[in-house]
């Protein structure tokens, strides 16, 4: 053994050593010999293979382990699961090995974990999408498969440096799109936000490391506030005899450059980076509501608290078994400061998540634990599954309805609370309770006054659902729901429509034709979609089924002469306007198509970052939808005809290629000389003063020397918005106009677009 070997041998012992001792630390029933045995099957099945950054392959699951172990709280089962994850995808090994060495349970979480990475799908089908489909599916089974795989991607995201960067991309892309939000939704915050700043720093390594700078100079500034803040908060908590702690929360880079781009403000105009955090300690969890109220009465007595700020996450936990009191308080300095109030088991469920410290921290859940939200919120999404759409990416538009959302509580005419996804109609509502009350609801009532179905509904609403005694579902109702169940039940109602409005179309054309003794043949029903500029005889069938094409005797006289195609047109009923779309189901939005290159782009070598300079950049489109400029993160998307597409990083067709066809992204970056003008567009809005936009074009054409290729500006009540889209060399040059243009006193906000 060579001395490269023995320190290898070392590294991994100690590794495993660590999460030995973290397990026997925890609260779980000790079954150490098990995890030894599950140790020692993954060493040898992954003896002698390295990770691209050279490490043993065997520390991959070890860390996997840890961070299932120590930062989610699983116990012996789940460790064991994610010390093998990977041995029946890389190794001979099967399933069936794993189950007679390790027993049934073991063996069907590493199935699971297997067939999320395994799998062939179609050419057409997006991997990512179809993974994330098998993920849901197999959490209906054992909510531990995902939590170990988002153990899994944790670590393959600490571990992303040694990635090329078109695969740290595709990773981070993918991260920022299912897994965080999936890691947030199972109450797993402290990952989520690990999740999001680790895909942030590689998406966008210049802000990221621009807001770490920022965030460390005023490190000092922060700490003194919460110092102050909190001194007569002490104080006075402290002459109770509570055992408490307060934490400063300083908000994560990712969080802050969100804000700062939905805001389109900078770092020094987000006030709300410092949050405090009261966590007391409790020995039962009887008088925990009322204690939380005793914490806030004490605060909100030294400090006024914001009349609209206040939530109450005790009485209705979140779905994902968020617990606490939020409220926002008033500083000395005028500064407002948000607050959570939680005792320690509600602070241990919000950072290790609901599931893994109740389900499985000893044995299984009982009968009432079973019912919670969480196992609500994944029979909704096995529903979904159980009717899954014709397009991945759709699917994975709806599920993500669902992880993103923030949540409301509306009340039933009986008084029950009801959890709903923010931005929900009562559409939604209706689907909610059931299919049935879905499908034929025709308005509500919300507090008692009379809505639409279009209507938004409000936390605290009361609502009660108008139904009709038959179903009314249209088309529509598709674009009015917007949660994924509502949408998939609305879906499968009008396949399921068109299936039927087809059928009655067949049977008629068929029996039309057998009165007149015409055959129906193949290559009359393709003369039939010809005519009517239809695809397929799918469409035809629903076209007469639904009445858009008659069937009447002139068509026979049309039939028997088919040279007539004139005559055809004169007696046939025409389809209506629009009438190839006959699907009555949204179809996903193509990329937008930027100009065409005018010369064929040369060869692309996908292992190496593509240099965007002015010999390079003529050969690719440019995203008509984001407008990348140099200056701007970007990356290239290889287009299925092998053309290339620039993007940025943070735009939303990027975010949406990134998940569903990740192969494809290449890493890209600026080399240009200001040689070459992009078009860039920038927003104003201001007070509509005389001589604004004379001050406006003075400074661009006459101070700046900038080309304004276009101008449209409108005003109302005393208030104007402009959008100018000018000829600049790059990213530089826009900061300097809006900095420039944000001098003029009528100008309230500058953003480029």
């Amino acid at each position: 053994m060579n001395n490269r070997e023995t320190e290898d041998e070392k590294i991994v012992e100690q590794a495993y050593q660590h999460l030995v001792e973290t397990y026997l630390n925890s609260r779980h029933r000790k079954h150490v010999e098990i995890i030894d045995k599950a140790y020692n099957f993954a060493r040898q099945a992954h003896k002698g293979v390295r990770r691209l950054s050279g490490e043993p392959y065997i520390m991959h699951p070890i860390a996997v382990a840890q961070i299932a172990c120590e930062e989610i709280g699983l116990g012996s089962t789940s460790i064991c699961a994610a010390l093998l994850h990977d041995v029946v995808e890389d190794t001979d090994y099967t399933v069936e090995d794993i189950t007679n060495i390790f027993g049934p349970k073991i063996a069907e979480i590493v199935d699971g974990l297997t067939k999320i990475s395994g799998g062939i799908f179609g050419e057409k089908a997006s991997v990512q999408a179809e993974s994330f489909k098998k993920l849901l599916l197999t959490m209906s089974d054992d909510i531990r498969v995902i939590l170990i795989k988002i153990s899994d991607r944790l670590h393959n995201m600490r571990t992303l440096g040694s990635q090329l960067p078109s695969k740290q991309y595709k990773i981070a892309g993918e991260t920022l799109y299912l897994y965080a939000p999936l890691a947030n939704r199972l109450g797993l915050n402290k990952i989520k936000e690990e999740l999001e700043n680790l895909s942030f720093s590689y998406e966008h390594p210049e802000e990221y490391q621009a807001i770490r700078r920022q965030l460390a100079q005023v490190d000092q500034h922060l700490q003194e506030s919460f110092r102050q803040f909190t001194a007569p908060i002490r104080e006075r908590l402290d002459a109770t005899g509570l055992q408490y702690e307060i934490k400063a929360r300083i908000k994560t880079p990712y969080s802050i450059w969100n804000k700062m781009q939905n805001k389109h403000v900078t770092f020094d105009q987000i006030y709300d980076i410092l949050a405090v955090r009261i966590i007391f300690e409790n020995e039962g969890i009887e008088d925990e509501i009322a204690q939380c109220f005793q914490i806030y009465a004490i605060a909100s007595s030294i400090y006024k608290p914001h009349p609209e700020r206040f939530r109450d996450w005790l009485s209705h936990p979140k779905s994902n078994g968020y617990q606490a009191l939020h409220t926002t308080l008033m500083n000395k300095e005028g500064q407002w400061v948000e607050v959570q109030i939680r005792s320690r088991r509600m602070d241990i469920i919000a950072e290790q998540g609901f599931a893994a410290h109740w389900k499985y921290k000893e044995g299984y859940p009982t009968k009432e634990e079973s019912e919670n939200e969480l196992d609500k919120w994944m029979r909704t999404i096995k529903e979904i599954l159980d009717d899954p759409q014709p397009d991945a990416i759709d699917f994975l538009d709806a599920i993500k309805l669902n992880l993103y959302a923030s949540e409301i509580f509306v009340v039933t005419p009986k008084g029950e609370f009801k959890t709903m996804p923010s931005g929900s109609t009562a559409l939604d509502f209706a689907f909610n309770i059931h299919t049935f009350l879905g499908t034929h609801c025709i308005g509500a009532k919300v507090n008692h006054a009379l809505v639409p179905i279009t209507h938004v509904l409000q936390s605290g609403d009361q609502i009660e659902i108008l139904t009709s005694k038959t179903p009314k579902v249209t088309p529509e109702w598709y674009q009015i729901a917007t949660t994924a169940k509502a949408k998939g039940k609305i879906q499968a109602i009008l396949r399921r429509q068109e299936r039927e409005t087809q059928k009655k179309g067949e049977e008629a054309l068929q029996q039309f034709l057998a009165q007149h003794n015409v055959e129906l043949t193949t290559a009359l029903l393709q003369q039939l979609c010809q005519l009517h500029s239809l695809n397929n005889r799918e469409q035809l069938y629903a076209a007469i089924g639904s009445g858009r094409i008659t069937l009447t005797d002139e068509l026979l006289a049309a039939l028997r002469n088919k040279g007539e195609r004139r005559r055809w047109s004169r007696y046939f009923a025409r389809l209506i306007p629009h009438h190839n779309d006959t699907t009555d189901t949204p179809e996903p939005k193509p990329e937008p198509a930027p100009t065409t290159p005018t010369e064929a782009a040369p060869p692309v070598d996908r292992k190496k970052t593509l240099i965007l300079n002015e010999d390079t950049i003529r050969h690719h489109q440019l995203c008509s939808q984001c407008h990348p400029i140099p200056g701007d993160d970007v990356l290239a998307y290889l287009t299925p005809l092998g053309g290339i597409t620039i993007h940025k990083r943070q735009c939303p067709v990027a975010t949406r290629l990134k998940a569903s066809d990740g192969n494809h992204i290449l890493a890209a970056k600026w080399d240009t000389h200001k040689e070459i003008h992009f078009t860039a567009t920038i927003h104003l809005q201001g007070i509509d003063r005389v001589g604004v936009l004379h001050r406006i074009t003075a400074i661009l054409s006459q101070q700046l020397n900038v080309n304004i290729r276009q101008l449209n500006i409108e005003s109302n009540d005393g208030l104007f918005q402009a959008d100018i889209h000018l000829d600049v060399y790059d990213a530089d040059d826009v900061k300097a106009i809006c900095r420039d243009l944000k001098g003029i006193e009528e100008i309230e906000e500058v953003t480029r677009y």
